[in-house]
């Protein structure tokens, strides 16, 4: 699996589908993931933040990890994400790992008390843990500083970072700060991809993929194209979507995507707490006019 053309591609967030008795159900999984495929997604991701990671007891994590890659079946690289206190981190590490993984998106520790020179011992050990896969940071707060992502970039094997905080000027220290190779991943979906790969970022994090793939894949061509022009237009069409999931301080996020799931046919359950669940009426709304407006529903 070429990971660099997969980490500059589209790393499809894969939500988390439940049963009718709150228990994960990864069996609903797989017209999701094949139309994903199908479209041209180039790297699906269990267990991000679209997958609920952090409403999961890492015993479920580690059972979306090994059979999502049992569904992706070698058709395409799957990027893990690990997360949790450190002997959790670990253990989903080595589970991923011997499930097929191809690289870990390690979370950026959200506890309160967060050191960066800790947060690269955290990231070592997880690395050991894995067996040395390559590995993609996820990182949602740049209050480390230039000097703390740095020191982050330079452990063995950090081949890309999500960059997902909307500061493009530190996004833009930072990568001519870091080594050349490492690939910058814009973090915060399509519509923030356009500012950040103008700084030099490649490829996005895309939630959208589980509703309607063939757009992202479109965007994605066109940001590799360099017409910036023909990504904003084919974004703006996405943007209704993307305000719903933004509401309530990103608490309807995934709310969202697994309302939008449902409307199209595709039940993968509720969110679970403290994720808003249902979407209000006024947000349903507007959800079901952003689909039937795109023909998706």
């Amino acid at each position: 699996m070429d990971l660099d053309n997969a980490l500059a591609g589209i790393s499809g967030i894969l939500v988390t589908p439940y049963d009718d008795a709150g228990n994960i159900a990864p069996a609903k999984l797989p017209p999701i993931i094949d139309r994903a495929l199908g479209a041209g997604m180039h790297m699906p991701v269990v267990n991000g933040n679209t997958g609920e990671f952090y409403a999961l007891t890492t015993d479920e994590a580690c059972t979306m990890a090994r059979e999502v890659f049992k569904l992706v079946d070698g058709r395409a690289p799957v990027l893990a994400g690990i997360g949790r206190g450190i002997k959790d981190a670990c253990k989903l590490a080595e589970v991923s790992a011997e499930a097929g993984a191809t690289a870990l998106m390690i979370h950026q520790p959200p506890d309160p008390f967060v050191a960066p020179r800790g947060t690269v011992e955290y990231v070592k050990e997880i690395s050991k843990a894995s067996g040395g896969l390559p590995i993609m940071l996820y990182l949602r707060n740049d209050a480390i500083g230039i000097s703390g992502i740095q020191a982050l970039c330079d452990i063995d094997g950090v081949k890309g970072v999500k960059w997902a905080t909307p500061n493009v000027m530190n996004l833009s220290k930072a990568i001519a700060a870091c080594d050349p190779s490492i690939t910058w991943v814009c973090g915060l979906a399509e519509v923030w991809a356009p500012a950040m790969y103008a700084v030099g970022a490649r490829g996005f994090t895309s939630g959208l993929i589980n509703i309607w793939p063939d757009r992202s894949v479109a965007i994605h061509k066109a940001l590799a194209d360099g017409d910036y022009t023909a990504a904003q237009q084919l974004i703006a069409d996405m943007i209704p979507f993307e305000d719903i999931r933004a509401e309530e301080l990103n608490g309807t996020n995934v709310t969202g995507v697994k309302a939008a799931l449902m409307a199209t046919g595709h039940d993968c359950g509720p969110t679970r707490p403290p994720s808003a669940w249902p979407l209000s009426d006024g947000q349903q709304a507007q959800m079901l006019k952003f689909l039937t407006k795109n023909k998706l529903a």
